[in-house]
């Protein structure tokens, strides 16, 4: 296939490209530098940094939405909301409107989405029907997806947990604390985090790619969530490293503002669209997944 790529230079994106390199798809990417770009992904592929380049998407099979400003990196200030908005909602009406000028349009547009859609759900098991919340993360996503489902084609929201990998992410962040002995629970600890190895979020993308059958929204994430305070234990425990500490509630918001909904919010999901479709999980464990993934230095 030929594949419009964004968000090609992020964890997710750059993990993405040697597997579709793979299958032998062509991949255009579209990112901010194209210079630096080929710099950080060595492969074969074409940068671009406008769509102002094309009037309609006749020569794409694909395109796949990654792009987005992250959303954990920054406080929540007016601006940086703005920011947050236009890297998703602006981008995703524009493919959308390429897409639909297409006379031969792009059978497949996979477009990105959280599971902040969700809010805070408590104990309540939380599949793809259940409905959104009502926080700025909540309405982004949702604002984010009907951008993409105007799309006159197969639309698929792939709506992404917490994505760990040891390349990236939440839990390359997490480790230097961690292997400082500085570890430990967020909060109460009893709030689901859910979440999905980075080798299965690129199957899992290859997945809907290649299934005519799949279309909506999916929840990307591993099939059994964990509370945080398991997580904890299950992290110190293969770095073999305390992780006695605790970071209260109240000290997260009054250091992270809105942000502190995204370790804080209870989220038991389950990947229900995925499972029915026939997608097999390699890492449905986190415990086995942390032992395999982790060097103990």
């Amino acid at each position: 296939m030929k594949i419009l790529l964004t968000g090609a230079t992020g964890f997710i994106g750059s993990a993405l490209i040697p597997s579709l390199l793979a299958k032998n798809h062509q991949i255009t990417a579209l990112v901010r530098h194209p210079a630096k770009a080929k710099q950080q992904l060595p492969y074969p592929i074409e940068f671009i940094n406008t769509l102002d380049y094309f009037q309609h998407f006749n020569q794409f099979d694909a395109i796949i939405n990654l792009a987005g400003e992250p959303i954990f990196s920054r406080r929540w200030t007016t601006t940086q909301k703005e920011r947050l908005e236009s890297s998703r909602i602006s981008l995703t009406e524009k493919l959308t409107h390429l897409i639909n000028r297409s006379d031969d349009p792009p059978h497949c547009f996979i477009s990105g989405s959280a599971t902040g859609y969700y809010g805070d759900c408590g104990e309540q098991l939380i599949d793809e029907n259940t409905p959104p919340a009502n926080h700025f993360a909540a309405r982004l996503c949702q604002q984010w997806e009907a951008a993409a489902l105007k799309a006159n084609t197969r639309v698929c929201l792939i709506r992404t947990g917490m994505v760990l990998g040891t390349q990236g992410g939440a839990l390359a962040k997490m480790l230097p604390l961690y292997r400082c002995g500085l570890g430990g629970k967020l909060g109460s600890g009893k709030q689901f985090w859910s979440w999905i190895a980075l080798e299965d979020m690129v199957r899992g993308i290859l997945f809907l790619l290649e299934n005519a059958d799949c279309r909506g929204a999916f929840n990307f994430v591993a099939p059994h969530a964990i509370r945080n305070a398991e997580f904890n234990v299950l992290l110190g425990e293969t770095l073999r490293r305390p992780h006695m500490a605790t970071a209260p509630a109240f000290m997260l918001k009054m250091l992270l503002g809105e942000r502190a909904n995204l370790l804080l919010d209870s989220q038991n999901l389950v990947p229900q669209h995925l499972l029915a479709q026939g997608f097999q999980f390699e890492h449905p464990d986190l415990a086995q997944f942390l032992q395999k993934e982790i060097t103990v230095k």
